[in-house]
């Protein structure tokens, strides 16, 4: 049997050990709440691939290599850190300790359950000797007690009475061999806590440690309920890095070892000591107050509540529902607590990216949880409004104003050492802004509007004022920038930024508008907003009049044709096998830029003009970015391309289930388990937020025979399911919703409303590169 994971529509499992896996299924099986990550490494902390325990925004500072720096590059970089350990709960049986590389494993299985929230794994253990055990570990991160996770661990003798001594342990500076090429990065995370204080009494000991640099410090602790026979003798010892309870105990035949295993985490750059181990023994108490099956039960009330806002249902392709509902999970992970902290780009699931968050977030992720778990949306909109002194001045030092907002972070400072790339992506500012005016639309949170929205709108605008300019040819330009095509550096005119730019302009106008004693206090005057209503008027969007496309940005067709007959499969990524001036001077895409303004800024463009567009670039994107196939299989599916955009949302959902762009084993690709629901939903939902106003256009590919999906608009809950020939529209709770169906009002009410769907537009069918077709294995 070949191991991989069984294909059910609410669960994902794995049975059987396969070691050389153990990465990947690290980090399948990660829990998270967006404060606390724990990787899905096995109880016993060994064999293990890449252990790692994340709490989101703990992060150690190195120094940014140059061979050659320049003015306005960024000094300083950040990485996460793998905190104190407390998933390791270690089996000894008659003196011989539980690991799966010996012995005989005569059952194994692990099962992530997408509506408990809980990991599962349930082994059958014969040891070297001949002592046969039966093993079930449940784990959880709680979405109810941010700073709280739990393991109950449960052993019983399967054919004779056993000595069983178990050692459950709160490790920091665990092992870890770092994949980094940076030696400055590698330095960093060798032993990066300082022991601060330790201390353990009972079952429950408390470890506090800071970083070197970032001076940050983490407290971690823990506390436990055992149940056993009464003969049951236990001791805690603490050292500076190390806690451990142990506990031994005769089990007879019918009878079972219980570990209760309550872990405490919190983190901050401000508060002492003491103050840390009061919060952690605080979430402790409160753990154990809850207990086991008070967690559970809070876990699975959670769930419930989201799944009934936000599940998606298809028929035809049962790994591909299972692929959905897997990602739906994973992103609710990532940032329903994170509670104004960044989203990284790996969630925390893996130390991928070094744990930075992109604009990713603002884009892919946040729409998602935009329309399922808005508060989780603003949350991380607060997380950026908390950065805009850091942008600010990040601005300044471009000699530019307002806010000039990362590419990748952790903090809110720059930390890409890569110019082109990272300080020339100005875009990032207006993809907040387009995530900041999409929530305000979506929930009609007048709260944050003016507190935070307004003032990020604000800056954001004021940016794009300072680095356009007026030219008598082309209107409002703005020059020497890169778009979200990395491939296409240092531009002029990439129509991406520009009218996410105009976008950007516009929305702070009416922000100011809608709250004019918000635009007084940041100082907005009359002038500033015919300013801003001015450039977007006049912003320049090319046209390529002889082949009668967009290019991508000025001059980007008439570039040389990049030779994809003539490039190996074995040569992409292409960046890691061409140098980047010729990537730049050539046609080749490397993941969807222009198109992805015909996705987020369809208004601007007529149907036939992005059936042309999508076409022109589809033979031109190469996908070496996991962000593509999403934005691809949006487009296609409105252009009626329906089974190529079925393809997409294949690639895009299956990314890391299948593994394919290899590198799961440092954490899942949040973007693109977030872009799988928005090729759902607004590929084949033909969902549009564009102006404030709801509208969908269903179609279904010819894979599926029926599709679903839930999501709320201003409080109230909308299912909306699709069929081949119609599409019906349902209130699951909440006020009427006023909508529209491929343009004809529609008022979506308690009872079910049902909808003809029109034929679908005929377009020539595009072709991808030679050799990058969609890949789903």
């Amino acid at each position: 049997m070949i191991p991989g994971f069984e294909c059910a529509p609410w669960e994902l499992r794995w049975r059987g050990l396969a070691v050389d896996n153990l990465h990947r299924t690290e980090s399948t099986f990660a829990l998270s709440n967006g404060h606390i990550g724990l990787r899905g490494s096995l109880d016993e902390g060994e064999p293990v691939g890449l252990p790692g325990t994340y709490l989101n925004g703990f992060y150690e500072a190195h120094d940014l290599p140059y061979a050659e720096a320049g003015y306005g590059y960024p000094e300083a970089g950040q990485t996460i850190v793998n905190v104190t350990d407390g998933k390791i709960i270690r089996l000894l049986i008659d003196d011989e300790p539980l690991d799966m590389r010996y012995g005989k494993a005569h059952s194994h299985q692990r099962t992530l359950d997408f509506r408990t929230g809980v990991l599962t794994r349930e082994t059958e253990w014969e040891s070297p000797t001949g002592a046969l055990v039966r093993l079930r570990s449940q784990r959880l991160v709680s979405f109810t007690q941010r700073a709280v996770a739990a393991i109950r661990y449960e052993v019983e003798p399967v054919d004779r009475p056993l000595q069983l001594v178990v050692q459950s342990d709160l490790l920091a500076n665990e092992p870890i061999v770092s994949e980094s090429r940076d030696p400055r990065v590698a330095a960093a995370l060798r032993d990066p806590l300082v022991a601060e204080f330790q201390h353990g009494e009972g079952e429950r000991a408390v470890l506090v440690h800071r970083t070197r640099k970032s001076e940050l410090r983490m407290a971690a602790g823990m506390d436990h309920e055992i149940t056993s026979p009464d003969n049951l003798r236990s001791g805690l010892t603490v050292e500076t890095d190390l806690a451990r309870l142990t506990a031994a105990v005769d089990v007879g035949l019918g009878e079972r070892l219980c570990v209760t295993k309550y872990l405490g985490y919190g983190w901050s750059g401000q508060r002492s000591a003491p103050a840390l181990r009061a919060q952690v023994e605080a979430a402790l108490a409160g753990a154990r107050q809850t207990g086991w099956a008070g967690l559970l039960a809070e876990q699975r009330r959670f769930l419930d509540d989201f799944w009934d806002v936000a599940d998606v249902e298809i028929d035809g392709d049962p790994e591909l529902q299972q692929a959905l509902r897997f990602a739906l999970f994973h992103i609710v992970q990532a940032g329903v607590r994170g509670e104004n902290r960044a989203i990284p780009g790996k969630g925390l699931t893996g130390p991928g990216y070094d744990g930075h968050a992109f604009w990713d977030t603002e884009t892919f992720v946040l729409p998602v949880l935009t329309y399922t778990v808005p508060a989780a949306a603003r949350d991380a909109l607060r997380w950026r409004h908390s950065t805009l002194p850091k942008a600010r001045e990040r601005a300044h030092v471009l000699g530019k104003k307002g806010a000039a907002f990362p590419w990748r972070s952790i903090n809110g400072a720059e930390c890409s050492a890569y110019w082109p790339a990272g300080t020339a992506a100005f875009h990032v500012s207006a993809d907040i802004a387009d995530a900041v005016s999409r929530y305000v639309a979506a929930t009609e949170d007048g709260d944050f509007d003016r507190n935070e929205g307004t003032e990020l709108l604000v800056e954001t605008a004021r940016l794009w004022m300072s680095l356009g300019h007026y030219d008598p040819h082309d209107g409002f330009r703005i020059d020497g920038v890169t778009g979200p095509d990395e491939y296409t550096a240092v531009v002029d005119n990439n129509i991406y930024t520009n009218v996410m730019a105009q976008k950007n302009l516009t929305e702070a106008v009416a922000a100011c508008e809608r709250n004019p004693d918000s635009a007084e206090r940041l100082g907005v005057d009359a002038d500033e907003l015919a300013a801003w209503r001015h450039a977007a008027e006049e912003m320049c969007v090319p046209f390529d009049n002889l082949l009668g496309v967009h290019p991508q940005s000025e001059g980007f067709t008439s570039h040389e044709p990049w030779d994809f007959a003539g490039t190996p499969e074995d040569n992409y990524p292409l960046m890691l096998n061409y140098p980047y001036f010729d990537l730049y001077r050539k046609q080749v895409v490397k993941q969807a830029d222009l198109v992805l303004a015909l996705h987020l800024r369809g208004d601007l463009f007529t149907l036939e003009q992005k059936a042309a567009d999508f076409a022109y670039y589809e033979a031109r994107t190469i996908r070496d970015s996991s962000l593509s196939a999403a934005t691809q299989a949006v487009v296609a599916a409105e252009c009626g391309h329906l089974d190529l955009a079925f393809d997409y949302l294949a690639e895009t959902a299956l990314i890391d289930l299948q593994d394919l762009h290899e590198n799961v084993r440092n954490g899942l690709h949040m973007a693109s388990l977030a872009g799988a629901w928005l090729a759902l939903v607004a590929g084949f939902g033909g969902m549009r937020d564009h102006h404030g106003e709801l509208t969908f256009a269903p179609r279904l590919p010819s894979a599926l025979s029926r599709a679903s999906f839930r999501m709320c608009w201003r409080g109230s809950r909308i299912c909306v399911e699709i069929e081949r020939d119609t599409a019906s529209y349902r209130l699951v709770s909440g006020d009427p919703v006023r909508s529209a169906h491929h343009g004809e009002p529609v008022e979506i009410g308690p009872e079910p409303v049902s909808m003809a769907i029109p034929p679908v537009p005929e377009f020539p069918i595009p072709s991808p590169p030679p050799g990058r077709e969609p890949r789903r294995k």
